[in-house]
């Protein structure tokens, strides 16, 4: 049964794993995809499955008639697990003379910079141009589930028009995934009686705001954890012209047959010790880890959004 990352701190800390339960707590902070995706765990490097593709022929038949036989098709698609993580040096120094806690702050910001890379990667991962990493949704999602936001040359201002087409094109849709700069621009639409948008609030597991548009909460991707934006207004615009200057919002279905994230055994943080060579104490943060499109409706992309405030 796949669930969270907060779920499983709970269990975690249920079972007296103080240490474990801070850390998937850390991750779960750190980004909104890892708040809310849910992991299943699966033994061995890989998941294999079949996609459902088109459906069995259905009809009617008249009496002493028979039925024309026709099966579904399906896909079989094969997910490997990557290996995320890194080791996490701090000077002996550092630790005589201002505490052992200091490992523990280290090692904070080394997971939260995991779980940033980790939602880039989910995001933009391309393992054409990087084989170690995983395909990210850009990199996944096909032409029959991508909703082009206008026909004009260097993008088009969003549309709510185009962004209710992307909601309809995933099927159960739970969660929009968009920059800060377009939930931006979607709150002031809300706030202009001649554009409005279903606006909503609530709060996450952290007690901070999460904005809603049509009652689906919307994820935010910032920054990476090399402080670079995730989604910038950089992507090709999709019918030519001018320079790159677009962005995408996601639509997904974060359900245990829709969007998933898989993951060999929870993230591990291990104490290496005292390294023999140099007089510093190294710890080693390591997730074996991917996503799967479980039902390729699943997931959806509105492309080709540029900069601007939002229209009808």
């Amino acid at each position: 049964m796949a669930v969270s990352i907060l779920e499983a701190a709970k269990i975690a800390m249920g079972q007296g794993d103080i240490v474990k339960a801070t850390v998937m707590e850390l991750y779960a902070r750190s980004s909104d995809l890892l708040r809310v995706m849910q992991f299943d765990n699966i033994s061995g490097n890989a998941l294999v499955f079949n996609r459902e593709k088109t459906l069995p022929n259905i009809g009617f038949r008249g009496v002493n008639e028979g039925y024309t036989e026709g099966t579904g098709k399906q896909d079989k698609v094969n997910e490997p697990l990557t290996i995320a993580g890194g080791d996490l040096d701090v000077d002996k120094f550092i630790v005589d003379t201002m505490g052992m806690s200091q490992r523990a702050v280290q090692e904070a910001g080394k997971i939260k910079a995991l779980a940033l890379s980790w939602t880039k990667t989910a995001i933009k991962g391309d393992t054409v141009s990087t084989p170690r990493e995983f395909d990210g949704l850009q990199a996944r999602i096909s032409s029959s589930y991508t909703v082009n936001n206008g026909t004009a040359t260097g993008g088009t201002f969003l549309s709510l028009a185009k962004l209710d087409e992307l909601i309809d094109t995933c099927d159960s849709p739970t969660h929009l995934i968009m920059n800060k700069t377009m939930r931006r621009r979607l709150t002031a639409a809300a706030r202009n009686p001649d554009v409005s948008g279903y606006i909503t609030y609530t709060q996450d597991e952290f007690g901070r705001s999460v904005t809603k548009y049509n009652d689906l909460p919307i994820l935010i991707a910032d920054k990476d954890n090399t402080n670079t934006a995730i989604m910038p207004f950089t992507e090709a615009n999709p019918v030519g012209g001018g320079t790159a200057a677009s962005t995408s919002i996601y639509c997904v279905s974060m359900m245990e047959d829709g969007l998933v994230g898989l993951q060999n055994g929870d993230m591990s943080v291990r104490d290496m010790g005292e390294l023999e060579d140099k007089p510093t104490f190294r710890t080693r943060v390591e997730w074996y880890t991917t996503i799967a499109i479980l039902r390729e409706n699943s997931v959806a992309r509105l492309n080709g959004i540029k900069d601007g405030a939002v229209t009808v």
